[in-house]
């Protein structure tokens, strides 16, 4: 069975590229474009992991971290920045800066998906 990522990017440009690079790997992808879509997606759907954009507008990235902390604790998270100087952020499993190293990311995620 395909994994599932719940991809949660508000530039669509950046949704629609990880998007077929993460198809093209063989997961099954989830696009959400903010907060409120993400949580309802995850709660629908359900997710094997998420990659949250910390950019979202108003904090929705910190907010929706925390809910998803709070009501899926055993998802991991990998948030992406923009920033060249991300602070910690409390409840990711992985931080990474763009421009996304993609074979990075692919690493990144097999090692949080991979059977423990």
């Amino acid at each position: 069975m395909k994994k599932r990522i719940l991809l949660v990017e508000d530039d669509s440009a950046v949704r629609r590229m990880l998007s077929r690079i993460l198809a093209d790997e063989d997961y099954t992808v989830i696009p959400a474009s903010d907060q409120r879509e993400a949580l309802k997606t995850a709660a629908a759907k359900g997710a094997d992991l998420v990659v949250l954009d910390l950019s979202l507008p108003a904090h929705e990235s910190q907010e929706a971290l925390n809910r998803f902390a709070q009501e899926h604790p055993d998802l991991p998270v990998i948030v992406t920045t923009g920033s060249h100087h991300p602070p910690a952020v409390p409840g990711a499993r992985s931080l990474m800066e763009k421009p996304l190293d993609f074979a990075k990311l692919l690493r990144t995620i097999q090692s949080l998906l991979a059977p423990a």
